[in-house]
């Protein structure tokens, strides 16, 4: 059976009258990504505080790396590294300081801080900058040096609450490889985000935060088939292609000003191979053909009532 690292039964948590986490489950097996997606506002960085024993919870059981949080909070801290929506980087030191800094936090003798900050700098590629004021990189470089700052001491579960915030694509990218890398060294990741493509490129699992309660979780794929609405689009240019394709294709549905058909479809090889050998044996070409299948977007919409993140575009064209 595969151990969780992170194991949370009944978690609550209220602020006065407001309850923001409400009997919340969690489980997230070792050496995996777990994403928690939700609305702004819907508690996913309230659940990382308290996992991560900056706050308490008001109920609920918690282990975290094998320890109890409530009675041995100390080992918890000790087995995790935590980066925040906003750096822990201190623009007014080097970066090789800021790495030197947490070395010391960690109590580390001089001689290994040092070895471990540079090894960590050139992991990181940030070797070529580590003498430059952190106050002079780019967003990416200060959150690349921030997850190395978190690896100083060498945690097994690092929780990355919303890490790619305000990066630009590539730098996105650069830390989606990162991260990718951590897991394959053995590392737990518990991720926030507020993208769908990121959960969707990096979770191994998924869970869906709203009103204070899980809505959904499991793999992408999953979530995805809790959602119907899947279908084929086939468009024409020529009426009476349209028209032919329209009486072969029984149960297809008409756009008559836009001389399209939808078709029902969970988006299978054999769904659409079925579909183009039908229309094919008539003689028919269709001008455009898309495929929609339910994404985490559509999933995201009908879990919690469409609000809170980016909509993302989820149609393709073949």
């Amino acid at each position: 059976m595969t151990t969780s690292a992170i194991a949370a039964n009944g978690l609550r948590k209220s602020y006065g009258d407001k309850t923001v986490l409400d009997g919340v489950d969690l489980a997230v097996p070792e050496g995996t990504i777990f994403a928690l997606l939700g609305p702004n506002g819907a508690g996913k960085t309230t659940a990382v505080k308290i996992l991560s024993t900056l706050i308490s919870a008001d109920d609920g059981v918690i282990r975290v790396g094998g320890h109890d949080l409530a009675t041995d909070a100390q080992a918890v801290r000790a087995a995790i590294g935590v980066t925040g929506q906003f750096s822990a980087v201190d623009g007014l030191i080097t970066g090789e300081e800021n790495m030197l800094l947490m070395a010391d936090l960690h109590h580390l003798p001089k001689h290994e801080g040092r070895r471990v900050a540079a090894e960590l700098l050139e992991r990181f590629d940030l070797t070529d900058a580590a003498r430059k004021p952190a106050s002079t990189y780019s967003g990416g470089m200060k959150r690349r040096l921030d997850i190395a700052m978190t690896l100083v001491g060498n945690p097994k579960i690092i929780f990355l609450d919303e890490p790619t915030t305000g990066l630009d694509p590539r730098s996105r990218h650069t830390m989606w490889h990162i991260i990718r890398e951590l897991v394959t060294g053995g590392v737990t990741v518990f991720l926030t985000t507020q993208y769908l493509e990121e959960a969707d490129e990096l979770a191994d699992r998924i869970a869906v935060l709203n009103d204070g309660k899980i809505a959904a979780e499991g793999t992408a794929e999953e979530l995805k088939r809790l959602v119907p609405g899947g279908h084929i689009r086939l468009r024409f240019t020529d009426p009476a292609a349209y028209r032919s394709a329209a009486a072969t294709l029984n149960g297809a549905s008409r756009d008559d000003d836009a001389l399209a058909l939808l078709l029902p479809s969970g988006g299978g090889q054999r769904e659409l191979r079925s579909v183009l050998d039908r229309l094919d044996a008539t003689g028919i070409e269709a001008d455009e053909l898309t495929v929609h299948t339910p994404d985490l977007d559509d999933v995201f919409f009908a879990l919690t009532g469409g609000t809170g993140l980016p909509h993302q575009p989820k149609e393709n064209a073949r």
